[in-house]
């Protein structure tokens, strides 16, 4: 462990690159050997660290990657990734210019983008690697399933463009009602049906996320976007468990003060806990400003392999603790918020659980401001 980080500030998010390592591995082993695997690494693959999760996955096997914004494409860019990264969502007309410069693949979903990208392409004397989404009924990006055909193929008759890919995007994969899913899957096959009547092929035809991935192996198709999965969290309770998968982050921080309480006396902003007895609680240096969710007497902490419930309303930068049945707790003890200590575990799904939000949020929301701290 790099106690360099840890040294700076008693908190740290850390990441076990081994377990990364495994993950791949056990996905791989999992995926049908034709179907090709993006790496989505956006938000900084879910607070994971973008250029360390990306070049993991390519070393495992991915042949591409996703983001979100031109800003972390560039990000990869700056830290040696080569490999084909494609930008979710839409470009305005002023980051047209660095995409196709940077070699970026972009979603081009309208005639007019077409002709905005083309003449771009053909400024940098460069061809424009495009993907074109289909909007099967999330309502989001995308051109809807009836227009698709005619955009696809006015797309792949552009001069300067070369259309690689043909995606959808599921509303909902990962819950035991399938039914909107497969419905959209009947409309993605729609198109893609119309594009063989028309004579217009590309490499990659994807709509599996992490659920489609799990849960609809007829949904593969020529590649999968796994974001989550790799990181060893699954996208609900329901979905379809692959053994060996593990957590790969975990939040850890120590103990900064013990305090002693007296009867009557309040804990935190709001006066949200008062003791009734004597009790013990503990101070961990980590608040709502680091990620941790702003909640009120709910959730827990791990001390020497024990649950220490949360007290009061934790603060931007503390939180208060119970600690009164734990034996032996002193200063500097290391203290878990997310992951495993002794035979205890808190997991990303209690904690989405305690704040009333999903994991993805959870995951994303862990500030910079704690250091990441790689285990290999």
């Amino acid at each position: 462990m790099n106690h360099n980080f840890e040294g700076k500030r008693p908190a740290w998010v850390e990441i076990d690159i081994r377990q990364l390592r495994r993950n791949f591995e056990i996905i791989f082993a999992d995926k049908p050997g034709n179907v090709a695997l993006l790496s989505v690494v956006k938000d900084q693959a879910y607070g994971h660290g973008a250029v360390t999760v990306a070049k993991e996955a390519l070393k495992a096997g991915a042949v591409y990657l996703a983001v979100a914004t031109l800003g972390e494409a560039v990000e990869l860019r700056e830290a040696g990734v080569r490999a084909p990264i494609l930008v979710f969502g839409e470009r305005p007309r002023n980051q047209i210019p660095d995409c196709v410069s940077l070699g970026l693949t972009c979603f081009v979903n309208s005639v007019a983008a077409a002709t905005d990208f083309a003449r771009v392409a053909r400024q940098q004397e460069r061809e424009a690697v495009v993907h074109v989404e289909v909007d099967t009924g999330l309502s989001r990006y995308g051109v809807r399933w009836e227009e698709a055909p005619d955009v696809i193929e006015a797309v792949a008759q552009t001069p300067g463009l070369r259309l690689e890919g043909v995606m959808s995007h599921f509303a909902m994969s990962d819950e035991e009602d399938k039914s909107f899913a497969l419905l959209q899957l009947q409309r993605f096959r729609s198109v893609l049906s119309e594009m063989e009547n028309r004579g217009i092929h590309v490499r990659y035809r994807h709509m599996a996320n992490t659920g489609g991935f799990l849960d609809l192996p007829q949904a593969h198709f020529d590649m999968v976007r796994l974001g989550i999965l790799p990181l060893g969290v699954y996208p609900s309770q329901v979905c379809r468990r692959i053994p060996g998968l593990a957590p790969v982050m975990s939040v850890k921080a120590r103990v900064a003060v013990l305090r002693d309480l007296r009867p009557g006396d309040v804990v935190g902003y709001g006066m949200h806990y008062q003791a009734k007895e004597p009790r013990r609680i503990a101070v961990i240096p980590v608040g709502y400003g680091d990620g941790y969710p702003r909640v009120r007497n709910r959730g827990a902490v791990l001390i020497r392999g024990q649950r220490a419930p949360v007290v009061g309303g934790n603060a931007m930068d503390a939180m208060m603790v119970d600690v009164t049945n734990i034996p032996g707790v002193r200063p500097w003890d290391e203290v878990v918020l997310l992951g495993c200590q002794g035979g205890e575990e808190i997991d990303v799904h209690e904690i989405a659980r305690w704040k009333g939000t999903v994991s993805y949020e959870v995951m994303t929301n862990w500030s910079w401001r704690l250091p990441r701290v790689e285990v290999a």
